[in-house]
């Protein structure tokens, strides 16, 4: 039998008017419990990954218990079970996303997603005078796949600049979008400035002009409530384990109609209808993407991270961590010498900060001594701290699990670590 928090019921009645009990939420997140460094340990690292809830821990346990077999290849009953419980999830994440189950194929995560959108779509598509335009503010996995794409095609990459705040330049985007771009790549959610982009507007413009649309969701999809079918872009991709599932996991959504015209990625076991050493005929979408034995217990626990967070309900979870965000802005704002960088309007909770005198690596290593952890670095985004001029941050990012009390913490803990690196 599956494990599910009373937290998790509680927080559903509050999506019918009743207030959310965090303190019973942050609970079912075992990790948190823990002492670092024999300290209470203040995780403020969300944006690298998620923790993950009991539900999602226990449905993994649950299947390699009671179930485990490989999926859509034995007619037994554990196989019946395992395809059921696998292809239950897929529909679990197209009610998250707002679209059809057969448009989503199930991957590793957005690295994979966009990389196959690269190989299967860009790669057949681009030739030599093509562009592909991608904002200066994505994480590699949205610009290093596209490079490789147009050393092979001849295409040319084209940046979209952004403001001082961290936000789109959307005039300066759009004058971009001209004929010979034939793919946009943009983030939903920066990892590093926290900006919402306004996807929704963006692709509709690029759809005007015929442009296809890469949308990377994973920094949104553990923040905001999603409705692909409305943001009118070609590809949506989003990565589980950062939305309290489990790690190599993650979806990548297309239109049918351009998965129906695209060749395989990988080929193997399951892409397949039939095999001869004449040739084969592959299996329709999604399948057609998905070779060889998936996580099946990943991707069972990626359905009970959606049931879990559907729980609390995503617009409690924006609201909580944009006060969260707003308390934390404003408490590292007091420490001397500290300069944010982002600070777009109705941005995700997502800090990144320099402290002048010190450096990130260094403060990030005395903070884990205090029990804080943050992530310090280019957070895989060495073109957007580029503009900036800088060569690391720090980056303090915030879940719906994280308390009040671990920002004061934090903040107490950093101010301290200045005082002992710019003494």
């Amino acid at each position: 039998m599956s494990i599910v928090p009373a937290a998790v019921h509680d927080a559903a009645l509050a999506n019918h008017g009743r207030i959310v009990d965090w303190d019973r939420v942050r609970a079912d997140f075992p990790l948190l419990m823990r002492e670092v460094h024999g300290r209470p340990l203040v995780y403020l690292d969300n944006a690298n990954t998620g923790q993950k809830p009991l539900p999602v821990i226990a449905s993994q346990d649950e299947f390699y218990r009671r179930q485990n077999a490989n999926v859509s290849r034995a007619v037994h009953a554990l196989g019946t079970e395992a395809t059921e419980a696998y292809e239950a999830a897929r529909g679990k994440l197209a009610r998250f996303l707002n679209v059809r189950a057969d448009e989503l194929v199930l991957c590793s995560g957005t690295t994979f997603a966009i990389n196959l959108v690269a190989y299967s779509w860009a790669l057949p598509q681009l030739k030599a005078g093509d562009t592909i335009l991608v904002s200066r503010m994505e994480h590699h996995a949205n610009i290093v796949p596209w490079q490789l794409v147009a050393q092979r095609t001849g295409a040319t990459i084209r940046v979209a600049e952004i403001l001082p705040d961290g936000s789109l330049d959307l005039d300066a985007l759009y004058k971009a979008m001209t004929p010979d771009v034939k793919l946009l790549a943009v983030t939903h959610v920066s990892n590093v400035l926290g900006t919402v982009n306004p996807v929704r507007e963006i692709c509709r413009e690029a759809r005007r002009r015929g442009i296809i649309t890469v949308v990377d969701g994973s920094q949104a999809a553990p923040h905001l409530k999603l409705d692909v079918a409305s943001i009118g872009c070609d590809f949506y991709a989003i990565t589980g384990h950062k939305m309290c599932g489990p790690t190599g996991t993650g979806v990548l959504w297309a239109r049918r109609e351009l998965l129906q015209a695209m060749p395989p990625f990988l080929g193997g076991g399951e892409m397949i209808r039939e095999v001869s050493f004449h040739g084969t005929v592959f299996n329709d979408p999604p399948h057609r993407f998905e070779a060889g034995t998936p996580n099946i217990a990943g991707f069972i626990g990626l359905g009970a991270a959606v049931d879990y967070l559907e729980g609390i309900g995503m617009a409690h979870i924006a609201a909580r961590e944009a006060e969260l965000l707003a308390h934390a802005t404003e408490a590292l704002r007091s420490i001397p010498g500290l300069r944010i960088f982002g600070t777009a309007p109705g941005k995700a909770a997502v800090i990144s900060f320099l402290v002048e005198g010190a450096h990130a690596h260094d403060l990030a290593t005395l903070l884990d001594l205090e029990g804080v952890a943050v992530r310090s670095g280019q957070h895989c985004a060495h073109p957007l701290l580029q503009y900036f001029g800088v060569a690391a941050t720090l980056r303090a990012s915030l879940a719906f699990y994280n308390t009040h009390d671990e920002i004061e913490r934090f903040a107490a803990a950093l101010e301290k670590t200045r005082r002992l690196l710019v003494a």
